[in-house]
């Protein structure tokens, strides 16, 4: 019977799921030692015979976990698991993929609508007593064209949402757009086929697909490949009636090409939830734009109000399919692991 080793924040339902699969003896560690926010040494005698962890991070005395062979993160980045050497301990790994996939698809439509509409000015005018029925107040969305940059789960549920408003959808992606299989999503969400697209770019034609948007918003992790991403060049191609939206990380796009953009008004605004400092200077310039909407990166967190049920989704389906031998969800692969 496999030891199951939970050292993650508890979702009553999910732990009811686990406990009836029946074939599998289970320890909560984060009932005895709390919630584990940060790397920590735990008692041997709880990890040593342990064959599948749920975690946040491992703990430090990773490697007296000998019997290991999968373990699960409850984020989807998975730099904690770097220096693991879990390809040569024969160990499998799954991330958090899809957790945050609806509440960042909802937070990107709702800053298109507001941008759109320019709510940022109908609360000023609102606060200063002010009655402005201009047209740029009564602005429609349907009919505009959403770019999407990077074409996972999250531009999949942007997609899904943008195209029952009436948008039209672009896409830009390094691979083009394919079937995505054994990879979470919340049912009736996403685009498992990949069919909701009106149009797919390659790289190659990066300047056509900028240069016919209303609105862009990126869709991507950030890496050394694709840091500064979108720079000066990629700015200047956007129409000027043009917003971006950055859900993602700060870094996907260049501080200062953004800042000149919206000082010389390259493009009309912007919607920033990811930042280039954690907390965001109250100095800094970001903040004083009239046509620039700041969120403290709230589009998808922990916090989120699902974010631990579809975390122990995510867990209790892969404890199933490991049980079964099928084709775990969110398996990450040997390259991504090295």
């Amino acid at each position: 019977m496999p030891i199951v080793v939970i050292d993650a924040k508890i979702d009553t339902e999910g732990l009811e799921r686990l406990r009836a699969i029946g074939d599998v003896q289970v320890k909560c560690i984060s009932e005895v030692y709390g919630n584990n926010e940060e790397q920590r040494v735990l008692p041997a005698e709880l990890i040593c015979d342990a064959e599948i962890l749920l975690c946040t991070f491992p703990p430090t005395n990773f490697d007296e976990m000998h019997d290991l062979k999968l373990i699960q993160v409850t984020s989807s980045g998975y730099q904690q698991l770097e220096g693991l050497n879990l390809v040569a301990k024969g160990i499998r790994a799954c991330n958090g993929l899809g957790e945050f996939d609806v509440p960042i698809a909802e937070w990107t439509i709702s800053m298109i609508v507001n941008l759109c509409r320019d709510l940022r000015t109908m609360i000023r005018n609102q606060e200063a007593g002010h009655w402005d029925r201009s047209a740029r107040h009564q602005s429609e969305v349907r009919g505009r064209t959403l770019g999407i940059w990077g074409y996972g789960g999250i531009g999949r549920e942007t997609a899904r949402l943008a195209k029952s408003m009436g948008l039209q959808v672009h896409v830009l992606t390094r691979r083009g757009v394919q079937r995505r299989d054994d990879i979470y999503r919340v049912p009736g969400t996403g685009d498992v086929e990949g069919t909701l697209p009106d149009r797919v770019f390659h790289l190659k034609d990066k300047d056509e697909f900028l240069s016919n948007l209303d609105f862009l918003v990126l869709s991507m992790p950030l890496n050394d490949a694709n840091r500064g991403i979108v720079s000066h060049q990629e700015l200047r191609l956007l129409p000027e009636h043009a917003y971006i939206l950055n859900p993602a990380r700060g870094p996907l796009v260049d501080e200062e090409a953004l800042l000149k953009a919206l000082r010389e008004k390259w493009i009309a605004g912007a919607a920033l939830d990811a930042h280039y400092h954690y907390p965001m200077p109250a100095d800094h310039p970001l903040w004083r734009f009239p046509n620039v909407i700041m969120t403290p990166h709230v589009s998808g967190s922990g916090s989120s109000t699902h974010f631990a049920s579809r975390v122990w989704d995510i867990f209790v389906q892969n404890v199933e399919k490991y049980r079964e031998g099928k084709p775990l969800l969110n398996e990450l692969s040997p390259s991504q692991l090295n």
